[in-house]
């Protein structure tokens, strides 16, 4: 068993700091040592912090559940004051934010000291970490494959061991797509779960939602229960939990009526390993004593993967509307400076009108009526979390693809996980199994509006049962 503190999880970090047998300095310091030996390689952290952290460390403000516990944050949504926040899109390099956002304050709170931000796709509009102008993030697994996206460079710093858990955030996988890629535990929590404030309020129809990419299930929960919470003018506000996140890993969950399926929504091209990765799963459900059944909401798959596909370029061509009404220009001028998907994205978007867009909305809405009406059956949905094992650096480069077919690779990456997001419902990745090359498969369970505590105590059990911690690689060695 390792000996070195960063192998630990946040918890057992903050505790350690607790007890005085390391400083905050010592557990910064470490952490930066780490990434300075091994981002070369990796490509995960491309704003280094490391003064303001090395400073916070030796402040006295350390009161929280993980005080002095070193973290990074994603280069998207949660603002650091005094820093950029971009989005790995070079039109955006000079964004310095003058403030923090709300989940920021908390995570300070909470004893969190940041030193630096991680990579994403450009626009974080797709499932891989590929941008042209930070470069592409790789997969400590293996270096030749992605980590997934658009909180890549979150999942492969913490799969490195540069910290224990890093923030992310899901709009259509992009924590528990990583999560799986990587060999992470990943939470995407319920709609209105976390504040998005003060800056944005519903966030791309109400699909996205703000947490972390973590090794344990308990790291998660402990986090979740210092950061969660509302803001005064939210569109949305998830009821508190019954007893507490954490309070959920303690104990075993009762027992679970367990729907679970092999394919999605849509259609999509299912990788055999995955299959054979949920079956393996659903088996050991059973064997730990809940009901499992073959089952899934009834949608209409071909009539989903449509409106997801008209939906989703809609959040390029609104940010850059935005943005060039904030800079006086053109939306397709900006739209110029972005990489082949990106502006493939805005031309499609570009080409639907208002009225479209609403009856998305109100389709997707119909689609959360039927997820709530299958959670009185079930309590909880297994699946794959992605359809394939993570494939090459490159899988998804539309300027060799072009954008239809670059666009048709993405909407697939998305079949197991964008459910939960247009349905607002906690969903979660699970490292439960490898395929025959070595690579982590994600294993996906999702549950009703507002009940994280039934998905932290099942992963708890999962946890246990099948334990992966020590299993993510440290290629930074």
């Amino acid at each position: 068993m390792s000996n070195d503190p960063l192998d630990l999880d946040a918890v057992g970090q903050a505790a350690l700091v607790v007890a005085k047998k390391i400083s905050p300095r010592e557990l910064v310091d470490a952490a930066i040592a780490r990434i300075e030996a091994g981002d070369g390689a990796i490509n995960a952290v491309t704003q280094r912090l490391f003064d303001d952290a090395r400073a916070a460390a030796e402040s006295d403000r350390h009161h929280g559940p993980f005080r002095g516990v070193p973290f990074l944050l994603k280069d998207f949504y949660c603002h650091m004051a005094g820093t950029a926040t971009t989005g790995s899109a070079r039109l955006l390099k000079d964004n310095v934010i003058d403030h923090d956002s709300e989940l920021m304050r908390r995570y300070r709170a909470a004893g969190l000291i940041t030193v630096g931000k991680t990579n994403t796709p450009e626009l974080v509009s797709m499932g891989t970490t590929e941008p042209s102008w930070r470069g592409a993030t790789h997969n400590p697994w293996n270096l030749d494959h992605t980590p997934g996206g658009s909180s890549g460079g979150a999942a492969a710093a913490v799969a490195a061991g540069f910290v224990a858990m890093a923030h992310a955030n899901d709009g259509a996988g992009s924590t528990r797509i990583p999560a799986a890629c990587c060999g992470l535990f990943g939470l995407k929590p319920s709609r209105g779960r976390i504040t998005l404030g003060p800056d944005v309020g519903e966030s791309i129809g109400g699909i996205t939602a703000e947490h972390v990419v973590t090794r344990s299930v308990r790291d998660s929960a402990a986090l979740l229960d210092a950061t969660s919470g509302g803001l005064p003018g939210d569109p949305y506000v998830a009821e508190p939990p019954r007893q507490g996140f954490l309070a959920a890993t303690r104990q075993p969950p009762k027992r679970l009526r367990i729907a679970v399926s092999e394919t999605p929504l849509y259609a999509a091209k299912m990788d055999a390993e995955c299959v054979a990765a949920v079956r393996r799963t659903a088996k050991l459900c059973a064997d730990l004593g809940h009901d499992v059944v073959e089952a899934r909401p009834k949608v209409d798959g071909d009539a989903f993967r449509a409106a997801v596909e008209t939906f989703w370029p809609m959040t390029v061509t609104r940010a850059l509307s935005v943005l060039a009404v904030q800079r006086n220009c053109t939306a397709a001028s900006l739209a110029a400076e972005l990489e082949p998907f990106n502006q493939y994205l805005f031309e499609q978007g570009s080409r639907r009108s208002a009225i479209q867009y609403l009856a998305d909305l109100s389709f997707f809405q119909a689609v959360t009526r039927t997820f709530g009406q299958f959670f009185t059956d079930h309590d909880v949905w297994l699946t794959p979390t992605l359809a394939f094992v993570p494939p090459r650096l490159g899988y998804f480069d539309a300027a060799r693809l072009g954008g239809a077919e670059a666009y048709r690779r993405v909407i697939d990456s998305f079949a197991f996980t964008v459910p939960a997001n247009v349905a607002g419902l906690p969903s979660t990745s699970l490292p439960l199994a490898t395929s025959a090359s070595g690579l982590p498969i994600g294993i996906q369970i999702t549950g009703r509006l507002n009940d994280e505590e039934t998905l932290f105590a099942l992963s708890a059990q999962l946890e246990q049962a099948a334990p992966w911690t020590g299993l993510a690689p440290r290629a930074a060695a």
